[in-house]
C-alpha cells in the first residue's frame, strides 16, 4: 500500500508483545509510529525494540498528529473508554476481543461508531483465518442448509509449556503483573468473556445469527466449563464447550453438518501461525484443502488497513462485536436462569 495507515497501539502487555507487534512489522499497508502504556518500565524498551515513540497516557497518543489509527490491547475493561476516546478525536480502531465488558458499552460503541462513520474492527483474528474461511465458502456453496453444529474451545493443561516454547521474552512490570492477576481471579468472569469472544464469534461468521441460548455451568476449584444449547435465526441446533483446564493439549474446533454435506474446522493455537485444519464431505468424497500457513494476526491488521483505505467493511465490524458480548451475557443469564435466553 503505497499510504501506509500509521498506527499507535495501547496496552503493550502480553498478547501486544507475542502477537500484535510482531504481525504489524510484517504487515502490508500499515507502520506503526508509538506505543503506549501506563508503565514506562515497559513503554520504554518496547518503543525502543520498534524504533517508535513511547507514552504512558492515551492523551499523548490524541495528541500525536502523526496517529491515524490505534490498535487497543489493554485489559477488557478499558477498551470501551479508549476505542471511544480514540473515536472521538477522529481515530481508527481495531480493538481486542471482547470489543466491551458489557452490552451497553458495545451499544454505545455502535452508536458512536455510526455517528463518526470511522472504522472500528474487533479483534477476532480467527475469521482472517484461512481454514475458517475455506470452512465459510463450503457452507455457503456447498453444504446445503445447516441442520446441526458443534464448536469447542478448550484450554489445555499443557498450554503454559506450549506458550514458554513459542512466546519471545515479555517485558513486564511485575506490580502491574500482580494487579491483572488479580482481576482474572475471578475465573468464572474472564474465561467465559474472553474464550467465549471467540467461539461465539466463529459460530455467527459460519453460520449467522443465534436466536437462542441455553447453558449450564460446572466449577471443579479454579477450573470451570460451560456447556451451552444455541439455535440459529435459520433453524440449526449446535453446542459450544468452552472449558478450561482440561488435561492434555488445547483444542479448538467447530463441526457442521448440514443436507448435502459436512464440513470440520480444527483451529491451531495461534503461535503455531497454521491455517486450521479441515475437512470437508460432499458428493461422495472428503476434501481436504492445503492451505498456505500463516499468521491470522498479520492478516487482521492488513485488512484493517484496507478497510481504512479502500473503504472495506472491517471483518468483524462493531456490530459483529456488540453481538459477541451479547452472546456472553446470554449464556452467563441462561446459566443463572436455568431457562433459555431469546436474543
Amino acid at each position: 500500500m503505497a499510504d501506509p495507515v500509521r498506527l499507535a497501539l495501547i496496552g503493550c502487555g502480553r498478547i501486544a508483545q507475542v502477537a500484535h507487534l510482531p504481525a504489524v512489522e510484517k504487515a502490508d499497508g500499515v507502520e506503526l509510529v508509538a506505543v503506549c502504556d501506563p508503565s514506562d518500565a515497559v513503554a520504554g524498551p518496547v518503543a525502543r525494540r520498534y524504533d517508535v515513540a513511547a507514552y504512558t497516557d492515551q492523551r499523548s497518543v490524541w495528541a500525536d498528529a502523526s496517529v491515524e489509527a490505534v490498535i487497543v490491547t489493554a485489559p477488557d475493561r478499558f477498551h470501551h473508554a479508549l476505542a471511544s476516546e480514540a473515536l472521538g478525536t477522529g481515530r481508527h480502531v481495531l480493538v481486542e476481543k471482547p470489543m466491551t465488558a458489557t452490552v451497553p458499552e458495545a451499544e454505545e460503541l455502535v452508536a458512536l461508531v455510526d455517528q463518526t462513520g470511522l472504522t472500528l474492527q474487533v479483534g477476532a483474528m480467527k475469521r482472517h483465518d484461512e481454514g475458517v474461511r475455506y470452512a465459510r465458502r463450503f457452507i455457503a456453496e456447498r453444504l446445503g442448509q445447516a441442520r446441526s453444529f458443534s464448536a469447542w474451545y478448550r484450554i489445555g493443561d499443557l498450554r503454559p509449556g506450549i506458550e514458554a516454547a513459542l512466546f519471545p521474552p515479555v517485558v513486564a512490570e511485575t506490580a502491574a503483573r500482580q494487579q491483572e492477576a488479580g482481576f482474572k481471579a475471578d475465573r468464572r468472569q474472564y474465561l467465559l468473556a474472553t474464550h467465549g469472544a471467540h467461539v461465539f464469534d466463529t459460530v455467527r461468521f459460519l453460520l449467522g445469527e443465534v436466536a437462542s441460548v441455553a447453558a449450564r455451568h460446572r466449577q471443579d476449584g479454579p477450573d470451570h466449563v460451560w456447556q451451552a444449547l444455541l439455535t440459529t435465526t435459520a433453524g440449526a441446533v449446535g453446542t459450544v464447550t468452552i472449558a478450561a483446564d482440561v488435561p492434555g493439549l488445547p483444542s479448538e474446533g467447530i463441526e457442521v453438518f448440514g443436507a448435502t454435506g459436512a464440513v470440520r474446522a480444527d483451529l491451531h493455537f495461534p503461535f503455531y501461525r497454521r491455517a486450521a485444519t479441515v475437512h470437508a464431505y460432499t458428493d461422495g468424497a472428503v476434501v481436504h484443502p492445503t492451505l498456505t500457513d500463516g499468521d491470522a494476526y498479520q492478516r487482521q491488521v492488513e485488512a484493517f488497513a484496507r478497510a481504512i483505505r479502500a473503504g472495506d467493511r472491517p471483518v468483524p465490524d462493531v456490530r459483529d462485536g456488540l453481538a459477541a458480548v451479547r452472546l456472553i451475557q446470554a449464556t452467563a443469564t441462561a446459566v443463572e436462569r436455568g431457562s433459555e435466553v431469546r436474543l
